[in-house]
């Protein structure tokens, strides 16, 4: 049976995801089998496994850091958010419900077996198991029945070490008040800390990490500077959406949706030289000389209609498509650009029906049946071939899926507008196929470049492999395992 060690936060987006896929990377190439997993995760941004199921996408990031196929067991509770006090449970990959909080915590200890039941599959099959905690320990509110953290790493006897950002300020605090805050049998399984995100001259924070060793009794296992080529790599929390810009001949804006999904469709974009890709955040203008307008998935596709509204971003896509601009809608946006979006079951809120922006003559039902696959396509304008996925619910209908965005199997998908400006797929993931982004910027007008996106992907994480290998104590804690 594998060792295992957990990697637990000081709280949301402070680098625990990538800290394991550097892990997964560097202990893959010293020869162990490694598997990742995360108990619990809360994230719009997922992908499609080999098993026909669904999880984070740090979990596939951090599988293929490990060069295995993802996994269902790999994420056996995923939540996805649908209101500001809701969300989508998926369970092994299978959507089961869709709850308030409140009443999730009541069915979290009823989870557990699962959690457990995936997490022993996975140390049968591996030398190292790799567990992701999600947000803190420190939300000692959320303690009883905790499945992502604490609860788990005491269920499962995983030794745990805190990831801090000290680029965010306050880490000193962030750990010290972890260790004064949570039960002493939780801090009991804390064997030791990590600084991430370090910028400048780290002997600066001696004294600081000192401290923090005095005051927790934990272990410091070493300071990470900041990884810049992060970038590189899909993010799964909207908290990595990045507005920086980089100059480029072909302007390319997306919506910032209040429940945006999957959003590391437009990674791909963002590394191109000459695209200037721009998020357009809430109660912005849709740049007036933007070339291409992306709506990309939402979880909630009619509240982010009645979002978009309220933006008047309605407005300006009928201005910018009035002067001969491109839309692409992705999954959700795909279904919002139609004329209708109704959801007679209340799948995803209350039962009704939205207006749609009327810009493709479609109208879409929601489902009960969630479309979980990966697929294989051709692009129907240009004949490029491109490798994707489907995660989605709905099923839409009208006029114009007689010109298709793409073929799968033969079988037409998608729908472009009679005048060609706008297009809607179901596909995720398609600009990651590099013949079919240099075909859709060459129609765009703009020359891509010549490089291989997940060459790229595969590159960052050597060098992150490479990054956490010479600044931290890697021997160290892969000896904490057990």
């Amino acid at each position: 049976m594998a060792r295992a060690l957990m990697i637990q936060g000081a709280g949301s987006d402070v680098g625990k995801s990538l800290v394991v896929a550097g892990l997964a990377r560097l202990a893959t190439r010293r020869g162990l089998r490694v598997r990742p997993f995360k108990p619990q995760n809360m994230s719009n941004n997922a992908a499609v496994t080999d098993d026909g199921g669904e999880i984070g996408r740090a979990q596939a990031l951090q599988a293929l850091a490990a060069g295995i196929a993802p996994h269902t067991d790999m994420n056996p509770v995923l939540l996805k958010p649908e209101t500001d006090v809701g969300a989508q449970v998926v369970v092994q990959g299978r959507r089961v419900a869709t709850l308030r909080a409140r009443d999730y915590a009541k069915m979290k200890p009823s989870l557990m077996p699962a959690v457990l039941e995936s997490f022993e599959r996975l140390k049968a099959q591996a030398d190292l198991v790799l567990v992701e905690g999600a947000g803190s320990p420190a939300e000692v509110n959320l303690r009883a029945n905790d499945i992502a953290n604490m609860g788990f790493a005491r269920r499962a006897d995983v030794p745990v070490v805190i990831v801090g950002d000290i680029d965010r300020g306050g880490v000193i605090a962030q750990l010290v008040g972890i260790r004064s805050v949570i039960d002493p049998d939780d801090a009991a399984m804390i064997t030791g800390f990590i600084i991430n995100k370090f910028r400048g001259d780290p002997t600066l924070f001696d004294d600081g990490y000192r401290l923090i060793e005095t005051r927790t009794g934990w272990r410091g296992f070493g300071v990470l500077p900041y990884f810049p080529r992060a970038t590189e790599l899909p993010a799964e929390d909207a908290l990595g959406l990045s507005d920086a810009r980089k100059p480029g001949r072909c302007k390319i804006a997306f919506l910032a949706l209040s429940r945006i999904a999957n959003f590391d469709d437009l990674d791909p974009l963002k590394l191109e030289p000459d695209v200037d890709l721009v998020m357009v955040r809430p109660g912005e203008a849709i740049p007036g000389d933007a070339r291409l307008v992306i709506l990309p998935g939402a979880k909630s596709t009619r509240g982010d209609l009645d979002f978009l509204r309220a933006q008047g971003w309605d407005i300006d896509l009928a201005a910018h498509h009035r002067r001969g601009g491109h839309v692409l809608g992705i999954c959700g946006g795909y279904q919002m650009l139609g004329k209708s979006v109704a959801d007679p079951d209340g799948i995803e809120g209350p039962p009704g029906e939205t207006p749609g922006l009327g810009l493709l003559d479609v109208a879409t039902v929601m489902t009960q049946e969630k479309a979980l696959t990966r697929v294989s396509a051709v692009h129907a304008a240009t004949g490029a071939a491109l490798d994707a996925y489907e995660i989605h619910i709905g099923r839409s209908e009208g006029n114009d899926l007689a010109q298709p965005f793409s073929f799968i199997d033969g079988q037409p998908e998608g729908a472009v507008s009679a005048d060609g400006l706008v297009h809607g797929t179901y596909l995720h993931g398609l600009f990651t196929s590099d013949t079919f982004r240099r075909a859709y910027l060459a129609r765009l007008g703009v020359e891509a470049s010549g490089e291989h996106y997940r060459a790229r992907v595969e590159s960052a994480l050597d060098a992150l492999a490479d990054h956490i290998e010479k600044h931290l104590n890697v021997d160290g804690l892969l000896q904490l395992a057990r």
